[in-house]
């Protein structure tokens, strides 16, 4: 897996609103990091430049996120996976589906009977009023008054 394709799933899977940070996406690549491999910090900030600039990621203060375009060329990209994956399945599967719609109509008939047999008592419930709320007054407060003390000359 290539660093651009690790930062991408990184962002994907931390999911934060604003944004991963730089060390987050750092900290979660490394963590997923095979055993094998040995981590490149150079490689990891030049991926991360050249994303900005091909339109891939946006930088926000010192966080990343995917851009709209990125993400739009992506769900593009996943339907027509999905297409080619629909195409290519063959038409057996056709007659397995009516052996299974047969076992539903059953399972419906069964369902409707027990519900006839079984009438549903209605439950009362009783709602105890709220009490009054007391009226509160309000209190008026004291004005105080200022003190003023006299200075007292200082001693020589």
């Amino acid at each position: 897996m290539s660093y651009k394709a690790g930062i991408i799933k990184a962002i994907d899977e931390l999911k934060d609103r604003t944004g991963s940070s730089m060390i987050a996406i750092k900290k979660h690549m490394q963590a997923n990091l095979p055993k094998d491999k040995k981590w490149g910090n150079a490689a990891f900030l030049t991926a991360l430049k050249s994303g900005v600039a091909a339109g891939d990621f946006v930088q926000i203060k010192n966080s990343y996120k995917l851009s709209p375009e990125f993400k739009q060329k992506r769900i593009a990209a996943e339907k027509a996976a999905a297409k080619k994956a629909k195409a290519a399945v063959p038409k057996k599967k056709a007659a397995p589906k009516k052996k299974t719609a047969a076992k539903k109509t059953t399972l419906k008939k069964k369902a409707a009977t027990k519900k006839k047999s079984a009438p549903k008592k209605k439950k009362t419930t009783t709602k105890k009023k709220a009490a009054p709320k007391k009226a509160t007054t309000k209190k008026k407060t004291a004005t105080k008054k200022k003190v003023t003390k006299k200075k007292t000359p200082a001693k020589k």
